[in-house]
């Protein structure tokens, strides 16, 4: 009998490989070979007519049935199998829905530049082995909640380049394993919390070149192994204070090419682990020790091409670790020495306009001492311009001989950088496209100009025609004229915090056609009118904070039909009358904290059926405004805290029960609360804050099945028999709530949910325990899971194995 001889592995389904085949002498009858397409019982590779035994090879193939034969063979006609690497391309197909005959065992696949348009429901259920799915350029404009429900195993998702301008809340579920989820190039203009809630293994999050202008407090929630956070080329200009909560592990945060006014460093800090942070191409202009950036495991930060004119020495005080820092293609004319960071090796300042005179020796001394290596170069004065600044010696940095001199050759400087006006050219045109106005400072390569805090009492005028971004604050001009900033229709942000204006003039924005954002907090408006709003039709952000409005200017916002977000913090409103939202069905944003605010209208919110966020915290309502939130079915936040509530009644928020995800009413006095009080708040409901409170006693909240956080700290709870329903509930939850006794004495300072000894002599404890031990379920009912898993063992395994390895042996 000759040897037994390996089988060889198939090079189209790669199933096979290493299986001994018994062979003997004489003919057999052939059969067709599954995993060899085109061999019939022949050992392909063999030398000599050596046949397999029916006998012995039937049996163990039959067993396996028609699904392996079909996940070996079966292929979509527009698609390229390649069954060896499990790999499957349907690429650039016109496909409108993904295929229905892609072979199981796949773990690649890729769909890219195709027509989706739509990721329905379980659209991948029966390809459960995929670690590789490519959706780029498909056209996709809604991903489905549970759309990748089944893929347990996938590690990259490419949603990038299509046209996703939302996910739903449940639409990335069932993706436990995923390492990488590309977002880039979409419409995404907002986040949700929890929406990323279900990606406990996710390393990378790219959102790079979306629409997102504003990321909402723990935006990130449950991404506690991400390492790297994408967020570049958005139009972000506000981070809540706790957007970053809750990303232990991030290491590297790129937000730069963004629209951030300031360095959020208050959010940032939130990141404590952060060792690479990309703030470059954003407009703020100073940075400080009261920015609050703490990270002391930080070591490479960039904030090149901004729009930076001072930085405080103590910037980065909170920062030792730092090793890089990127400050080039700024406005800095002068830097002093940094104190703080004392491993900093590498300062970049090239392409800022750095003054080489007296005032740059303690900067040039420094960087010897502390022997950082830095690549700037001087900006004047002109017997220096150009020159190195590692290059120069203390003594090369002289003071001007005479004050004049210096003004001479300040004079000078700018009239060489003056751009000539060519003959025959009128002075209105020149003043249009001539240079900044002499007061302020223009950056052509970000469009930014700015005149902050120059003491200005009129605004000025001959700004670049390209200006995006224009910063006025802390000046003092009382009244803002008609046409008051003349040839700028590409101005997008402008800031006019600080400078004391009462009025608005009819026409004030007249031609500021791409108006986003509108900054007048600080200043002691009382009113707006219709006619001042006119000429910014696509103003969306209306900042009006901390200014004198004693009741909403609805008249005025009548004008805005794009409006997105108001800000009306901290003013004097009493209500929220019927009328005074008309006209802004587009709000999604509505920020009233800090007013007088004793009663909300019925009706009065009805016009912003989109509304998203409603902020009513430090008011003086006694009660929630039930009927004011008819209307409303979008809400997902809903503010309360720091009013005076004390109780809170049945069906309180059943308006607004099937959409709201986060509850705040910590602050509120709460005494007692009824036992229907959430009643319509269902699985939606994700964070319930109620710290700081009255309670003594609290129902228990079983239908409130979906909570990811919930805050009972702060409260003098009285742990009795009354308080056994709340315990039983607490101990069911795996969250920490915070909850503690205040009584008896015998109890206090336990935690509500680990007090058993308190409440094991209540009525009804001996049952609860009973519980504690389940029933062992029958074996019978087990057998058939059992079996299925098996089953799916099987297939992994094999498919892991290549070949038939992990089922039979011969």
């Amino acid at each position: 009998m000759p040897p037994i001889q390996p089988c060889p592995r198939c090079q189209v389904c790669g199933l096979g490989g290493g299986l001994p085949l018994a062979s003997r002498q004489g003919p057999l009858p052939t059969f067709p070979c599954a995993a060899f397409p085109g061999w019939t019982g022949r050992a392909i590779g063999m030398a000599g007519p050596q046949r397999v035994s029916a006998v012995l090879l039937l049996p163990l193939l039959l067993p396996l049935g028609p699904t392996w034969h079909a996940a070996a063979q079966r292929c979509p006609q527009t698609c390229v199998c390649d069954n060896s690497r499990q790999h499957v391309a349907c690429r650039h197909q016109n496909l409108t829905e993904v295929p229905n005959a892609i072979p199981e065992l796949t773990q690649r696949l890729d769909l890219q530049g195709n027509m989706l348009k739509l990721i329905p429901p379980a659209a991948f259920r029966d390809l459960p082995y995929l670690t590789h799915l490519d959706l780029r350029h498909c056209q996709v404009e809604l991903v489905a909640e549970g759309a990748f429900r089944g893929l347990g195993r996938l590690l990259l998702l490419n949603l990038a380049s299509n046209r996703l301008n939302t996910l739903p809340q449940e639409a990335l579920d069932g993706l436990g394993s995923l390492r990488r989820l590309e977002l880039e190039g979409n419409l995404l203009e907002e986040l949700r919390p929890g929406t990323f809630g279900a990606l406990g293994a996710l390393a990378t999050l790219n959102l790079a070149h979306n629409a997102l202008v504003y990321l909402p407090a723990m935006a990130f929630q449950g991404l506690v192994r991400t390492r790297w956070l994408q967020l570049s080329h958005n139009a972000l200009s506000v981070l809540a204070p706790e957007a970053l909560a809750g990303l232990p592990a991030l290491r590297r945060l790129s937000l730069h090419h963004n629209e951030l006014q300031s360095l959020p460093g208050a959010t940032l800090s939130q990141a404590r682990g952060l060792a690479r942070l990309e703030l470059g191409h954003n407009p703020f202009t100073y940075t400080g020790e009261e920015d609050g950036l703490v990270l002391p495991g930080l070591r490479e930060l960039r904030l090149d091409h901004g729009a930076l004119q001072a930085l405080d020495p103590r910037a980065f005080a909170h920062c030792p670790r730092l090793h890089t820092l990127d400050l080039r293609g700024n406005q800095l004319d002068v830097l002093q020495p940094l104190q703080g960071p004392g491993q900093l090796r590498r300062l970049r300042l090239q392409g800022n306009p750095l003054r080489c005179d007296c005032r740059a020796r303690p900067l040039l001394q420094w960087l010897a001492r502390a022997r950082v290596r830095s690549d700037g170069a001087c900006g004047g004065p002109r017997r220096l311009r150009g020159e190195a600044l590692d290059a120069l010696r203390p003594s090369d940095l002289r003071c001007p001989r005479a004050e004049a001199e210096e003004e001479e050759e300040e004079e000078e400087e700018v009239a060489a950088a003056r751009p000539r006006v060519p003959a025959g050219t009128s002075k209105e045109k020149a003043g249009a496209a001539g240079p900044c106005p002499r007061a302020c400072v223009c950056a052509p390569e970000s469009r930014h100009s700015g005149c902050e805090g120059r003491g200005l009492q009129v605004v000025p005028r001959g700004f670049p025609n390209d200006t995006q971004l224009l910063d006025l604050r802390q000046n003092h001009f009382p009244l803002v004229p008609r046409e008051a900033f003349p040839g700028l229709g590409q101005l997008v942000s402008l800031h006019l915090q600080h400078c004391g204006i009462t009025e608005l003039e009819a026409g004030a924005l007249v031609g500021l056609g791409s108006l986003l954002y509108l900054y007048l907090s600080d200043n002691t408006l009382s009113s707006l009118s219709a006619a001042s709003l006119e000429g910014a039709p696509c103003l969306g952000y209306l900042y009006l904070e901390r200014n004198r409005f004693l009741q909403v200017p609805g008249a005025a916002l009548r004008a805005l039909p794009s409006l997105f977000s108001l800000h009306l913090q901290d003013n004097a409103l009493d209500r929220l009358a019927l009328g005074d939202l008309a006209g802004v069905r587009a709000l999604r944003w509505l920020y009233l904290s800090g007013n007088r605010i004793t009663q909300v209208s019925p009706g009065a919110l009805g016009p912003a059926q989109e509304l998203e966020k409603l902020h009513l915290d430090r008011n003086q309502l006694r009660e929630v405004p039930t009927a004011a939130l008819e209307g409303l079915p979008a809400l997902l936040e809903l503010q309360l805290s720091g009013n005076p509530l004390r109780t809170l009644r049945d069906g309180a928020f059943w308006p607004v029960g099937r959409s709201l995800q986060h509850l705040f009413l910590n602050s509120s006095g709460l005494e007692q609360i009824s036992p229907g009080a959430f009643l319509g708040l269902g699985p939606r409901l994700q964070s319930l804050h109620l710290q700081k409170n009255q309670l003594q006693a609290l129902p228990a909240l079983p239908v409130l099945s979906q909570l990811e956080l919930i805050d009972l700290s702060g409260n003098p709870f009285h742990c009795d028999c009354q308080l056994l329903p709340l315990h039983r509930w607490l101990t069911g939850l795996n969250l920490r709530v915070g909850a503690v006794c205040a009584a008896p004495p015998s109890a206090r300072g336990q935690r509500v949910k680990a007090a058993a000894a308190v409440f094991e002599a209540c009525p009804g404890w001996a049952a609860r325990k009973a519980k504690r031990t389940p029933a062992p379920r029958p074996a019978a009912r087990r057998a058939p899971m059992r079996g299925r898993r098996q089953g799916a063992n099987k297939v992994g395994r094999g498919q892991v194995q290549g070949g038939l390895t992990g089922w039979v042996r011969f």
